[in-house]
């Protein structure tokens, strides 16, 4: 078995445990990959190295994040495209989508064994336009549309099947995947949404009204988000925390 491993080695102890668990897989008979950049971190550690990031996925059998639940959303985006099975080892605070801590290494023989079982996980097609071009990315968390630090309150008119289903006043609104319910949308007062299921999460930020909840769609429904401002007003949309227009 090939596996990929990608740390975050910005959180605390993330080499140290990344150097562990080189060497547990290598243990194991598992061919460990690495981009050709962290060889000064982990020459000797009994990894091969990649000349780049793109490389390296094509070769391995499966990916391993190892940093908090920024890092493993970040590298989802490139395990779905490839169509790679990913596991995310905790190094950070939260841990939401994390499978494994750090001392459950001994774990990992049942992974090169291939006692293991996977887990889909859905995610958003999010459509914008940026200077007159339409752009296509993916979302495992959210996508979150906020209104400018000075900018005025604006209205946000979401549209489904043709027709306008809410209209919320606020600061922002968030579209969320079950995964993504434990994120954002949470400390904004949506439901936690069992993981294992499919459907699409709206929540508002600091809606102006007393009536305004979330709201649950299908799995499949395509969505129209229009921000409308007053004069000097405007909008940012974030992917993931990571893609911001």
């Amino acid at each position: 078995m090939k596996i990929a491993i990608l740390p975050n080695l910005s959180k605390n102890k993330a080499q140290y445990h990344t150097g562990r668990l080189i060497r547990r897989l290598c243990g194991l008979g598992a061919r460990v990959l690495m981009q050709e950049k962290l060889r000064e971190a982990f020459g000797g550690s009994g990894a091969g190295f990649c000349p780049d990031l793109e490389t390296m996925i094509a070769e391995c059998d499966m990916m391993i994040a190892v940093g908090g639940d920024g890092t493993i959303i970040h590298c989802a985006r490139y395990a779905a495209a490839a169509d790679k099975p990913l596991l995310g080892v905790n190094v950070g605070r939260l841990g939401f989508v994390a499978e494994l801590e750090t001392d459950e290494f001994d774990l990992l023989d049942r992974l090169v064994a291939g006692k293991y079982r996977l887990e889909n996980r859905m995610m958003l097609e999010v459509r914008y336009r940026e200077g007159g071009a339409e752009k296509t990315c993916s979302a495992l968390n959210d996508a979150v549309i906020s209104r400018g630090t000075l900018s005025p309150m604006p209205d946000f008119k979401v549209a489904f099947g043709g027709m306008t289903v809410c209209d919320y006043r606020g600061d922002g609104l968030i579209v969320a995947t079950p995964t993504g319910s434990t994120a954002y949308s949470l400390s904004a007062g949506g439901p936690i949404i069992d993981p294992q299921l499919s459907c699409i999460l709206l929540s508002p930020v600091c809606s102006h009204s007393l009536l305004t909840r979330p709201v649950v769609f299908g799995p499949d429904a395509e969505l129209s988000v229009q921000a409308c401002f007053g004069a000097g007003g405007g909008a940012f949309l974030t992917v993931d925390g990571e893609i911001s227009v």
